[in-house]
């Protein structure tokens, strides 16, 4: 037998040996038994198992067995969604820039996703062209959240006023060759702060959009007579594109009349606008979300619009802005699928935000404390509910990433078993030790 017959052999016999090992390992990695599963995007909303291998969604039904599971997590008395996804966040940190969105107004995803059952966010345009793959080097391939980016169509990105409207650096063309560039990265086209009365920030970022393909993200800036918010909505936006700070007030949002959504919004969203929350410092007021809730303008995505100010101000965290809207009348249901199957939905992403089987095995896991809780918007004014949304478990890739609780943790005093498994569904497998 010639040398190369050989070594085609012995790696035959490894492959054999090893599907024949992974054929005795147990169906599901991990297994959360007997919570509520709520996934918008497959109509469940039913007390079910879910099983998880080699990072996917194996089943979701009820009955699994935990004895055909690596491990089994018992969630019963708590929600089974799918990870959250935050669609307006700014992560672009840590290049030292004073008072800038690509710098130190921003903020490190993996401190702030985990614990609130977050998995991916998107940035919303921190980096333009001229410095995105800065952005990339520095956090998105260093971090363990996944993110996601709207490019910003000033090619400087979002560093301030000086920057952010100055039309010469605003380039349709150079921002879809950098989407063209690393597609499925940057998922999205932004527009923000302009103090300007041109309209020349929202038509190159559309320029930008259609030849990538990919939607464009507006916060709108200073309210301009030159600038209608009924013509961004009805002629300058296309269908599929999204309206930020939807609750903010500050351009025209709300018909004084009524106290409901004006005319711009509800003929936007007839004809496909998208309507986001993205509450932040300073965008989102009671004053407008509660009228315009009970008059049925609901918001398509929840997202927190993170930063160094919103983390400590009305916005807080996702799941406090989730909270804050089944306070003024979103159901469970509602929030959850504003948080997964929606913004998913938004950013043509439709692999996330779900729990089909197949689908990457992101999962939240949450529970609804009940008590007296208070909310707060903007200008301090203030809502009080009696539920708040708790990250107790976060799951991405397959594996745990978050444990308020110690779900999946065994007593100290406790028989440990076999644990050379662990890897397969935990990010910190406890060590083998060996004797000698």
């Amino acid at each position: 037998m010639s040398i190369l017959k050989k070594l085609l052999a012995c790696s035959a016999l490894v492959l054999t040996v090893s599907a024949a090992q992974a054929q005795n390992l147990p169906a599901y990695d991990l297994l959360l038994r007997g919570g509520r599963v709520i996934d918008a995007k497959n109509n469940i909303d039913a007390v079910m198992d879910v099983g998880i291998k080699d990072g996917r969604i194996a089943r979701v039904a009820a009955g699994l067995a935990p004895g055909d599971a690596i491990k089994t997590i018992d969630v019963r008395g708590m929600v089974v969604a799918p990870g959250l996804i935050d669609l307006h966040t700014h992560n672009y940190t840590g290049t030292g820039e004073r008072n800038s969105y690509a710098g130190d107004s921003s903020i490190p995803p993996d401190g702030f996703t985990f614990r609130t059952g977050v998995t991916t966010v998107i940035d919303a345009g921190c980096a333009g062209w001229r410095n995105f793959e800065d952005f990339k080097d520095r956090i998105i391939d260093r971090s363990k959240t996944r993110i996601l980016a709207m490019l910003n169509i000033v090619g400087a990105g979002m560093r301030g006023g000086k920057f952010e409207s100055n039309t010469f650096d605003m380039d349709g063309e150079a921002a879809a060759k950098m989407a063209a560039r690393y597609p499925g990265l940057i998922i999205g086209i932004k527009t923000a702060h302009f103090d300007g009365p041109e309209w020349a920030p929202v038509e190159q970022a559309v320029i930008a959009g259609t030849k990538a393909n990919i939607p464009v993200m507006v916060d709108f800036g200073a309210d301009r007579p030159t600038r209608p918010l009924y013509d961004l909505l009805t002629k300058k936006l296309r269908p599929g594109d999204i309206y930020t700070h939807m609750y903010s007030g500050l351009r025209q949002e709300q018909d004084l009349k009524t106290m409901g959504p004006s005319k711009a919004f509800i003929d936007g969203r007839a004809r496909g606008i998208y309507f986001d929350t993205g509450t932040g410092g300073g965008s989102f007021k009671f004053s407008l979300a509660v009228p315009m809730i009970k008059q049925g303008f609901k918001p398509n995505s929840l997202s927190t619009d993170l930063h160094i100010t919103a983390m400590n101000s009305s916005t807080k965290d996702i799941l406090n802005v989730a909270s804050k809207f089944m306070a003024i009348g979103l159901t469970l249901p509602e929030v959850i699928a504003g948080m997964t199957a929606n913004p998913a939905r938004e950013i043509k992403h439709e692999e996330l935000g779900n729990l089909s089987v197949g689908s990457v095995a992101d999962v939240a896991v949450l529970s609804v404390q009940k008590g007296r809780f208070g909310f707060t918007d903007m200008v301090n004014t203030k809502v009080e509910g009696t539920q708040k949304l708790v990250a107790e478990l976060t799951i991405k890739d397959g594996k745990v990433v978050y444990d308020l609780n110690g779900l999946e943790a065994l007593a100290w005093d406790a028989p440990q078993g076999d644990i050379s498994q662990d890897a397969r569904w935990t990010s910190w497998p406890r060590p083998v030790v060996r004797s000698h």
